[in-house]
C-alpha cells in the first residue's frame, strides 16, 4: 500500500498533516511528503483495525458486540475510502510528473469530499456505501484521517487494548492533544446552543484530565479514569468533525443553488424571449408554460429547506430544458421549409426534364408557398401541406425518365 519512494520515516502520532487548502494546487515536493505519510499511515491502521476487528469478536456482551461490530462496519468503510482516495492521488501524481493540471487535481482530491467519486453524482456515490457511513464519509480526506484517529482510538480504549504497562504520561498526552483538537473545532462553532453544548463539553473534558493527572501525581492507580474519558474525548471530536463538514457541505449547497437561481433566471428570460418569438413567427404555436425560477424566492438558511429547494431548482431546469427544445424545434421547422423550398427550385431550374408545361404548373404552387411561408404568422399546417404537393410534383416531373 505504502509509496516506495525510497523514504522510510512513518509521521509521527495520528495522521500525516496534508498539504495546502481547497483551490491550491498542491507541488510535486508537497504530494511526495504527504502521499509517503499517508501510505505508511493507511497500512498502519489497517493492522490496527484488524486487531481491533479480533478483539472486538471476543467481546463478551453482546450488545457490547453488536455496538462494536457497527462502528467497526464504520471504520472499515472509512479506512477504504481514504485508501480508494489515496490510490487516485497516486495515479495523479504518477511518480512526480506533476504539471498546473495534476497540481489541481491533486488539491481537488485531497481536500475533496469522499461520499462524491470524482465523475459521479453524490446519489450514485452514497449508493455504494455501507448502511450508517454516509455522514462518516461526507468529509475530506484529511478530515477522515482525523476522524479515523478518533474512532480507532475510541475502540482501542473500549476493548481495553491499550499495553498495561503503557505510559500514563503518553495516555494524557494523547488525550490533551484531543481536547485540543476539539478547542479548535468548538472555536470554528457558529455562535448558538451547539457551540455553548460543545464548550461546556470542553471544559469538562479538561476538568476530568486535570483529575487524573493530579491523582497520577499522588501515585494512584488512574487507568480506570483514562479509558472512559479517552472514549469521551474521541467521540466528541469524532462529532464535531462530521458536524463541520456538513456545515461546509450545507453552505456550498446554499452557494450552488444562488448561483443555480441565476442561471435558471437568466435561461427562463432568453427561452421566454423565444417563446414570444414562436407565437409571433407560426401558428399553431406550442402552448408551453416556461417557469420563472424567481418565484421559488430567496435561498433559504435551513439545510433541509436548501435541499428541498435545491430538488425544486432540478425541476425547473428540466422545464426549462423542455420549453427550450419544444420551441427551438417550432422555429426551426419554419426555417427547413424555407431551406427546402429553395433547394427545391434550385432542383427545378437545373433539370432538363422539366419541360415548360410542367413549370407552368409549378409556378402557382411555388406562389402559393412562397407567399405562405412569407406571412406573419406562417400557418404550418397549410405551409406542410403546399410544400409536400410542390416537392411531390417536383419529383415526378424529374423522374419521368427513369
Amino acid at each position: 500500500m505504502s509509496l516506495d519512494l525510497g523514504l522510510t520515516s512513518s509521521p509521527a502520532g495520528g495522521a500525516p498533516r496534508a498539504p495546502g487548502r481547497l483551490g491550491v494546487p498542491v507541488t510535486a515536493a508537497e504530494a511526495l511528503r504527504y502521499l509517503t505519510d499517508l501510505g505508511l499511515w493507511i497500512d498502519d491502521r489497517r493492522k490496527q483495525l484488524d486487531a481491533i476487528d479480533a478483539a472486538a469478536l471476543n467481546a463478551p456482551n453482546q450488545t457490547d458486540r453488536d455496538a462494536l461490530t457497527h462502528d467497526m462496519t464504520v471504520s472499515m468503510a472509512l479506512w477504504k475510502a481514504i485508501s480508494d482516495r489515496y490510490e487516485l492521488l497516486k495515479v495523479t501524481f504518477d511518480s512526480g510528473r506533476v504539471g498546473a493540471v495534476q497540481a489541481e487535481q491533486l488539491s481537488t482530491l485531497i481536500w475533496g469530499r469522499l461520499d462524491v467519486t470524482p465523475g459521479a453524482g453524490r446519489d450514485a456515490s452514497r449508493s455504494r456505501m455501507p448502511s450508517g457511513a454516509e455522514g462518516t464519509l461526507a468529509v475530506s480526506l484529511p478530515e477522515a484521517c482525523r476522524l479515523s484517529d478518533a474512532m480507532t482510538s475510541s475502540l482501542r480504549a473500549r476493548l481495553a487494548l491499550e499495553p498495561s504497562g503503557l505510559d500514563v504520561g503518553i495516555r494524557v498526552k494523547a488525550i490533551r492533544e484531543g481536547i485540543e483538537r476539539i478547542r479548535d473545532q468548538v472555536a470554528l462553532t457558529p455562535t448558538g446552543t451547539t457551540k455553548d453544548s460543545a464548550g461546556r463539553e470542553l471544559i469538562g473534558f479538561e476538568q476530568r484530565l486535570f483529575d487524573v493527572t493530579e491523582r497520577a501525581k499522588r501515585g494512584a492507580d488512574v487507568g480506570g479514569y483514562l479509558g472512559p474519558l479517552e472514549i469521551d474525548v474521541a467521540a466528541k471530536e469524532r462529532d464535531l468533525i462530521v458536524a463541520a463538514s456538513r456545515r461546509h457541505e450545507n453552505e456550498r449547497d446554499a452557494a450552488h443553488a444562488t448561483t443555480l437561481i441565476t442561471d435558471l433566471a437568466a435561461r427562463g428570460d432568453a427561452i421566454r424571449a423565444m417563446q414570444a418569438q414562436c407565437l409571433a413567427a407560426i401558428t399553431p404555436a406550442p402552448k408551453l408554460a416556461v417557469p420563472d425560477v424567481r418565484a421559488l424566492g430567496a435561498v433559504p438558511e435551513d439545510p433541509d429547506a436548501v435541499d428541498a429547494l435545491l430538488k425544486r431548482l432540478a425541476l425547473v431546469s428540466r422545464a426549462l430544458d423542455q420549453a427550450h427544445e419544444t420551441y427551438a424545434r417550432a422555429l426551426g421547422e419554419r426555417d427547413e421549409m424555407l431551406g427546402l423550398m429553395g433547394a427545391l427550385d434550385a432542383q427545378v431550374a437545373a433539370s432538363p426534364d422539366v419541360d415548360a408545361d410542367e413549370r407552368a404548373d409549378l409556378a402557382p404552387l411555388r406562389e402559393q408557398l412562397h407567399t405562405t411561408l412569407a406571412s406573419t404568422p406562417v400557418p404550418l399546417v397549410r405551409a406542410r401541406a403546399l410544400l409536400a404537393a410542390y416537392q411531390s410534383y417536383i419529383q415526378a416531373v424529374t423522374r419521368k425518365a427513369l
